[in-house]
């Protein structure tokens, strides 16, 4: 009498489905630290085993959770509209998508989480493409070669500015359309990037630089 082999637990096809809900909830109600594989493996009915069997670290699980979540609209493709202000207006934008695909309180521990962990805004960007938290160089670049921005433009005013602005909205409910995002980059963005060239000295790192620590170090004697 032949009998089929014995096979293994059948594959948990909605698993992964139930890891990124896990992460993310995690996130929003206990910040970063109190993500851990074992309390998701707790919440989503899993062994700690099946998690360490896709991610090594604690980092590339909450990446991915995400990535697949929070970050799944992003695109890695290159902003390119032929004109800073346009380019500043697409990058506004896919921040403010990336903010408003999680809930505020997910958006503000990610932040704190970032602060506290450079290399994880740093793997953020790297991992779901970019957020539009950050300036890119290639785009000061390009508009520079334009005649749009003088040599020297640094992304202070961007990366301190913006990222503040369109999160706080989010948390208060506020809208954010394109005449806000307009007005936003006309009085505030483009000034202060012209500025920054004419600035004296280094500028700080801006809070969503992914290099908060230059925050903290003394300002130079004047």
């Amino acid at each position: 009498m032949n009998e089929s082999p014995r096979r293994g637990r059948p594959r948990d096809e909605h698993l992964q489905e139930r890891i990124v809900e896990a992460v993310n909830s995690l996130l929003a109600e206990q910040g970063y630290d109190g993500v851990t594989f074992e309390a998701v493996a707790r919440r989503c009915g899993a062994s700690k085993a099946s998690l360490y069997r896709r991610w090594s670290a604690k980092r590339d699980m909450v990446i991915a959770a995400i990535k697949a979540g929070p970050a799944r609209h992003n695109t890695a493709d290159r902003i390119d509209t032929g004109t800073l202000r346009g380019d500043l207006l697409a990058l506004c934008r896919r921040l403010d998508r990336t903010l408003r695909a999680a809930d505020s309180q997910t958006a503000m521990l990610l932040l704190q989480a970032g602060l506290e962990d450079p290399e994880l805004c740093d793997a953020i960007e790297t991992a779901v493409g970019p957020t539009g938290a950050r300036l890119p160089v290639e785009m000061l670049e390009a508009a520079a070669a334009r005649g749009e921005l003088p040599p020297g433009v640094r992304p202070f005013g961007f990366e301190e500015v913006v990222g503040a602005a369109l999160l706080l909205r989010r948390v208060n409910g506020l809208l954010v359309d394109d005449t806000y995002l307009a007005a936003l980059i006309d009085t505030i963005v483009l000034p202060a990037l012209h500025a920054s060239a004419e600035s004296r000295g280094p500028l700080p790192a801006g809070i969503f630089s992914g290099d908060p620590s230059s925050l903290s170090q003394p300002s130079p004697a004047s």
